[in-house]
């Protein structure tokens, strides 16, 4: 991907307009933070805070404020054929605002994208494109999850919430505990919970699931530790209740799990 130029959180007052009948003259990719209105083949259309666009080369521009303050992410660029062949297999529509609802996690790539194109390091035209691919992956996967509007987006809480979650698939062993986090939030359990489910389209509880089994596929592939060792260091004190939910989620027991992925030591 060659990027051209990049913005992030830009504000604009109600009398925002771009009106470009020949588009932009490359790609154009929006992330829209409040409602806006778009004019797409003559039809006007109201797109709620939380959508993104894309449009591709050619394709004309009508985009405004919707009867208040319009803020968005923005980015100008030319896709390769990499970008293309990821577009296609995520089925990422073209041309026409999709809404995703909670927008934080995408708009913080797009933020990575625009300190990087502007800085002078020396790998950044390779960090960009590969940022943009990424956020290509979480745009499907926040589209599959169509999250519901939530209030979270540039609050205390989704930072916090971010953190928590990278905490519990960086180190899965740990006896994570809802109450704890809730105190650490200040919050109830209840309302935790809630707030975790609302931002990522999954519990907590199905979170650490997956994190330990993760761990578990990784060291049944790169170590020859026995089954009940690898239970321990993915949190589970009994085995029998780490097979089971092993084979829920892969499939297959550890054991044969490891017999069709072990890697050959040298």
């Amino acid at each position: 991907m060659k990027c051209l130029c990049a913005g992030y959180h830009h504000r604009h007052d109600e009398r925002f307009v771009i009106d470009r009948p020949d588009g932009s003259g490359d790609w154009l990719m929006l992330i829209i933070k409040t409602p806006a209105v778009f004019r797409i083949n003559g039809e006007e259309i109201h797109a709620k805070a939380g959508s993104y666009i894309i449009y591709s080369l050619g394709t004309p521009l009508y985009y405004s404020a919707d009867k208040g303050e319009y803020i968005d992410d923005w980015l100008h660029f030319f896709p390769d054929d990499e970008d293309m062949r990821l577009i296609s297999e995520l089925s990422i529509p073209l041309n026409k605002p999709v809404y995703v609802g909670n927008v934080y996690a995408i708009s913080t790539i797009m933020r990575n994208i625009c300190f990087e194109y502007y800085s002078a390091h020396t790998n950044r035209h390779l960090t960009v494109s590969l940022y943009f691919r990424i956020m290509l992956c979480k745009l499907n996967e926040q589209e599959r999850f169509r999250y519901k509007e939530t209030h979270l987006t540039e609050t205390k809480y989704m930072s916090d919430l971010l953190w928590i979650r990278e905490s519990i698939f960086r180190w899965p062993e740990q006896k994570w505990n809802a109450d704890f986090f809730a105190d650490e939030l200040g919050i109830s359990r209840s309302r935790f919970q809630h707030l975790y489910t609302d931002a990522f389209g999954s519990t907590m509880i199905q979170d650490i699931i997956d994190s330990r089994i993760l761990r578990g596929c990784e060291l049944l592939t790169t170590t020859d530790a026995k089954v009940e060792e690898i239970a321990e260091m993915c949190g589970y004190n009994s085995v029998s209740h780490f097979v089971k939910l092993f084979r829920e989620k892969t499939g297959i027991t550890p054991a044969a799990y490891r017999k069709e992925n072990k890697k050959p030591t040298e």
